[in-house]
């Protein structure tokens, strides 16, 4: 009889145990969209985005679909890191970023995968005429506003709802006279993962007073994988027959300048670095690639196809289709090697690119360009897709 007793009590605290591991095996705090990568998460972690700025609350976002997986934060409604697969199938994050939302605040550059408004790009020095009002758009590049003025939208705290596991919604409303701008604006981005390793950007806004909207994101891409190196020997086409040339502080001329015999020129592919160092005005001012391509209309799906681009060492391709009248090819020329990436590596000089869809720079100014203008009762929106594949 004692034994069978010892006997029971033992099976016993087997089966507690048993039901102790069990119930590790399960945490509440993970959910299905959480990435399962186990380095992944080793990068990113929620501990590091959870925190009060401009005292509203900041956090770490997950979306994905077959094939493709996103982290967001809502501090600048950014894009942080993207994971797809290369020709090998392994899983490579081909945006970069930081680790914490601290990372992103601190950084000397401020930029990277924000959704940028409410003016994407330059504004020559930081004026524009409205109805025949001038406004004055604070200065934060040189002579000239960039991006927005000073703090833009990469620096404010986007709400955010996850309406399904591959959909994340920044919403943000922008007051009258934010950073000098007319009008109180009522924004929307929704990004979403397609199955075709696609990311959608839509951006829609509404205002109650007429004002100035350019959206666009500012991922830095290097498709080899974070932390990989140079971008240089990346196979880039731009499906773009002009370019908007500008002056030393990069305010468009207004003219819209042929491509062909000028290292500008990428209607066939080359590699970014193969013509970079080229003696060559426009490239001076741009420290190297930092330009307007004005898109020639090749369509697909009723979009612009903008761009193909392709890492020599992963086999990752970038393929990009817009609504969007140009897009701004940025080379990476003034990355420093002042901030540490969430890989560990520096952000050294050209190891990322931008490929950013948007209207002309200094547009307001500008006669020629397609006006960026909103009035009330109309609804900006636009749509970009970032569809990536490998071989």
């Amino acid at each position: 009889m004692k034994n069978i007793q010892i006997a029971a009590v033992v099976l016993l605290a087997l089966f507690q145990f048993s039901c102790k591991d069990n119930k590790k095996e399960v945490k509440p705090s993970e959910t299905t969209s959480e990435i399962k990568t186990d380095s992944v998460k080793a990068i990113l972690a929620n501990k590091n985005f959870d925190t009060i700025m401009e005292g509203k609350k900041v956090n770490l976002y997950w979306i994905e679909n077959k094939g493709i997986k996103a982290a967001f934060t809502n501090y600048g409604g950014r894009l942080i890191g993207l994971w797809v697969a290369d020709k090998n199938g392994k899983q490579t994050d081909v945006v970069v970023g930081m680790n914490s939302a601290k990372g992103f605040k601190t950084s000397t550059e401020p930029y990277f995968g924000a959704t940028i408004g409410r003016v994407g790009n330059r504004i020559a020095k930081g004026q524009f005429t409205l109805e025949g009002k001038k406004y004055q758009v604070p200065l934060n590049n040189g002579k000239n506003a960039l991006h927005g003025g000073i703090k833009g939208f990469q620096d404010v705290v986007w709400d955010v709802s996850k309406t399904n596991e591959n959909t994340l919604v920044f919403s943000y409303v922008s007051p009258y006279g934010e950073q000098g701008f007319p009008g109180n604006l009522t924004v929307k981005v929704t990004y979403t993962l397609e199955a075709d390793q696609t990311i959608k950007m839509e951006y829609e806004a509404t205002t109650d007073k007429t004002t100035l909207v350019n959206l666009t994101n500012h991922a830095f891409f290097n498709l080899n994988g974070e932390g990989s190196g140079s971008i240089l020997n990346h196979e880039l086409q731009i499906y773009a027959n002009e370019f908007t040339p500008v002056d030393e502080g990069l305010i468009p001329s207004g003219e819209l300048k042929p491509v062909q015999n000028t290292p500008f020129d990428f209607t066939s592919k080359h590699t970014i670095g193969e013509r970079i160092e080229t003696k060559d005005e426009q490239l001076k001012f741009g420290k190297g690639y930092d330009h307007n391509y004005v898109l020639n209309g090749s369509k697909k799906n009723g979009l612009n196809h903008a761009a193909t681009i392709s890492g020599d060492k992963s086999g990752i391709t970038l393929d990009i289709y817009t609504q969007e009248p140009g897009l701004q090819f940025y080379s990476g020329n003034f990355m420093q090697s002042k901030n540490t990436f969430k890989s560990g590596a520096k952000d050294d000089f050209r190891t990322a690119f931008a490929l950013e869809t948007q209207h002309f720079p200094d547009a307001p100014n500008q006669p020629k360009f397609a006006p960026i203008v909103l009035k009330p009762g109309q609804k900006y929106h636009t749509v970009s897709y970032y569809q990536f594949s490998a071989k």
